[in-house]
């Protein structure tokens, strides 16, 4: 299972273009167990420097890294819990995802993008209204802001209490977004999309362990910040779950200064852990059953 964050926002504020750039970075999803994708969903890949020495060091025939899902969601207005603009069924969206991404167009053109954040609000809160079992509540999902600026300096509103927020030049980002990675270098330009994306995973408390399958793949996983080692198993194969005895434990960073696995033994580094284990972020694992 992926987490999914819906990009949200009143029409024409750049939704489409920040889901544009975002999908550039999409992954191949043929190993991954989704039964169906709708054209508005992008699996995105997230940025993990770790991976990457894990991967140094283990020098596997493949690395996977963990994901994430965007949905774009068309632009909701306002009475949009009325079902004005098709609302009901935009806000029925954004319940399915696990947070919100809201886009805001802070041009000069739009002088006041704190009202635009209040009328998004208000519709999340009276669409809640209707719900009579209150969980799931689309005014309670994390949310992170995009101011979208057309001006370098550009001031945006107050800082949020209930969220994180950014500033980004969208068309700008979509542009890079089409360059290879020596261009952006030739140009001097850098994104900023790696961050929002970290900032959406951070939002949700997940964490991130590694496997290294006998050298073969090295792979990212995504957890829930506080979930135990057979809670962990069961996103590898559902066996590391249900028929786990125990697991062995070992930080990323110690395993990349043991140089390998067998060398990380040794040394006697890798810890045994046993059911109760509460995993941690960047541990690497190998599961026993």
């Amino acid at each position: 299972m992926s987490f999914s964050i819906g990009i949200v926002g009143l029409p024409n504020v750049g939704k489409s273009t920040l889901f544009k750039a975002l999908t550039k970075k999409q992954v191949d999803i043929a190993d991954y167990p989704f039964t169906t994708i709708n054209p508005n969903v992008g699996v995105v890949a997230v940025p993990d420097e770790r991976l990457e020495k894990i991967a140094q060091v283990i020098k596997p025939e493949k690395v996977t890294p963990t994901i994430i899902e965007f949905v774009d969601i068309a632009g909701l207005v306002k009475n949009a819990h009325k079902g004005e603009g098709l609302g009901n069924q935009f806000l029925a969206q954004i319940r399915n995802c696990d947070a919100i991404l809201e886009v805001i167009k802070c041009f000069s053109a739009n002088p006041t993008p704190d009202n635009d954040i209040e009328i998004i609000k208000t519709e999340l809160a009276m669409k809640d209204l209707e719900v009579e079992e209150k969980e799931n509540l689309l005014s309670k999902k994390p949310i992170v802001y995009v101011y979208n600026i057309n001006e370098v300096g550009h001031e945006v509103g107050h800082a949020m209490s209930n969220g994180h927020r950014m500033s980004l030049n969208l068309k700008i980002e979509e542009e890079m977004s089409e360059l290879s990675e020596a261009e952006k270098r030739e140009l001097g330009v850098k994104s900023q999309l790696d961050q929002l994306i970290l900032a959406c995973y951070n939002i949700l408390e997940l964490i991130t362990f590694y496997t290294i399958t006998g050298g073969q793949e090295t792979r990212a996983w995504t957890l829930q910040r506080g979930q135990t080692c057979p809670q962990a198993g069961g996103k590898v194969h559902s066996d590391f779950q249900e028929k786990f005895i125990r697991a062995e434990v070992i930080n990323w960073q110690k395993l990349v200064e043991a140089g390998s696995w067998a060398k990380a033994r040794e040394k006697g580094w890798l810890e045994t852990v046993g059911r109760d284990y509460i995993v941690q972020d960047g541990d690497v694992i190998e599961f026993k059953i």
